[in-house]
């Protein structure tokens, strides 16, 4: 059968519709929504865009991918007509971790859209991880001590840039820098950007528009997969993070003792 015979019929049961309904839904007949889903027939292209449409998934998606092998959980749609597959797991059920490789960060910001280039990415499994939809992104710099080149920041993916915490740390897909790895402070009430800011303090903090933000992962772990040098961990360095640590313990004091009160 067809891929998009196949991508009609699961996509119709999800959304728990009869085939007149979707007719109805699409102004076609109902005989043509079953002969498309019997692969009888195929939907011109003109149809297809009216698929895209009612479904928010890309053409691309429709007519190649086998929506159904992502499995019984929903598919996160991110902006328009782009979906995230959710958590994929191996053999073992336990989840996987897709990982974008330095090589294959030169093309993310071109790619990070497109299911093919995503399907390509390596994948790996870490028993601690909490529930979601987890990315690994190397770190190239020395802007974010002590994580540098040959370290991965595995991060969660964020579905509504409105729940970035301020102070906290996140991979960001900017159109303009493809990916960085900051500290992140939330000014979208304010002037709807985002303040980025460096651990190394030689780097100017810098604001990014909301609208040029395509994608967020907070920060879960890291690994390095390179060694230290004398200069890596440099007292500058172990101060500046023991005073980041210092800061984030009494945010979480306080945020404690609110919650005290207001219960």
């Amino acid at each position: 059968m067809l891929t998009i015979a196949k991508n009609i019929r699961f996509l119709r049961t999800q959304r728990k519709l009869s085939q007149e309904q979707l007719a109805d839904e699409l102004g076609i007949t109902r005989s043509r929504i079953g002969s498309y889903e019997e692969g009888r027939s195929e939907p011109n292209i003109q149809l297809l865009i009216t698929l895209s449409d009612f479904f928010k998934l890309p053409v691309d998606m429709l007519i190649k991918h086998d929506l159904a092998k992502a499995g019984k959980q929903p598919l996160i749609h991110v902006g328009q007509n782009r979906v995230l597959f959710p958590v994929m797991v191996d053999e073992n059920n336990n989840d996987t971790i897709e990982v974008v490789s330095a090589k294959a960060s030169a093309g993310y910001l071109n790619g990070y859209a497109d299911p093919e280039y995503v399907e390509g990415l390596k994948r790996m499994n870490l028993p601690f991880i909490p529930s979601g939809k987890h990315r690994a992104f190397p770190i190239s710099g020395d802007s974010m001590p002590p994580l540098g080149k040959g370290s991965y920041v595995v991060g969660k993916f964020v579905e509504d840039i409105k729940n970035l915490h301020s102070g906290q740390t996140y991979v960001l897909l900017t159109r303009n820098d493809g990916i960085v790895y900051k500290r992140v402070y939330n000014d979208l009430k304010k002037d709807k950007t985002l303040l980025l800011v460096s651990d190394n303090k030689s780097y100017e903090p810098y604001k990014v528009h909301a609208a040029d933000v395509l994608e967020v992962w907070e920060y879960v772990c890291s690994i390095n997969t390179g060694t230290y040098t004398e200069n890596d961990l440099n007292l500058e360095s172990i101060m500046q993070m023991l005073r980041q640590l210092q800061v984030e313990l009494q945010d979480i004091r306080v945020g404690k003792a609110i919650q005290k009160r207001s219960g």
